[in-house]
């Protein structure tokens, strides 16, 4: 386990959190994307592969050799036991590329941007915690330009994530991304007061 500062950032679908990450990033804070992290595993890891396989079949594999995502969607789609395997088999392996990631980092602290990371427990490995919030209805709009998704299939990963307010209380900065404040001087804010506690 890495002696490093770290930050762990989310939001909902649609929140901004990726935005959100890559203005700290212009800060020089060095981010690490768990989910790019964990679509890149399930595609490139052997074992992994072979895992996931036994778990949902082979034809959940293109003839490319990459993971189809609608079909691990459609059978992780209300089964939350299947999903707590998937996690079981990704997870350990993101966690090993993260801290190798940290242990690399010579800036005073990282961000770890993930979508689950209250889900998946992985926050207790934070020394705080970042929350991007923005209000449903501007969340529909975004994912609906973004993704050409319709909102009834929003609306079914929002009701599978944790809801906004349980996150508001785990997490210890919450920036709000609804246009009404300037979110360059919210991460400008919380920036500055990560990098004073690191001084005391």
């Amino acid at each position: 386990m890495s002696k490093s500062y770290i930050a762990g950032l989310t939001g909902g679908i649609g929140s901004g959190k990726t935005t959100v990450a890559k203005i700290f990033s212009s800060m020089g804070v060095p981010i690490f994307y768990a989910d790019t992290q964990a679509a890149n595993i399930v595609n490139t890891h052997t074992d992994i592969k072979q895992q996931i396989i036994e778990l949902f079949g082979k034809d959940i594999y293109g003839i490319d050799g990459i993971l189809k995502r609608k079909e691990l969607a459609s059978q992780l789609f209300n089964s939350e036991n299947l999903l707590q395997q998937l996690n079981a088999i990704v997870h350990p392996r993101v966690q090993e590329v993260f801290f190798d990631f940290v242990n690399t980092a010579t800036f005073p602290y990282v961000i770890k941007e993930a979508a689950i990371l209250f889900e998946s427990g992985s926050y207790k490995d934070c020394d705080t915690t970042i929350m991007v919030y923005a209000p449903e209805a501007i969340r529909i709009q975004r994912v609906m330009a973004r993704d050409n998704r319709t909102e009834k299939e929003i609306l079914d990963i929002i009701a599978r994530q944790m809801n906004d307010e349980e996150k508001r209380k785990l997490a210890e900065y919450v920036i709000v991304n609804d246009n009404s404040e300037s979110l360059i001087l919210q991460v400008s804010k919380v920036h500055t007061s990560i990098l004073q506690k690191l001084k005391k």
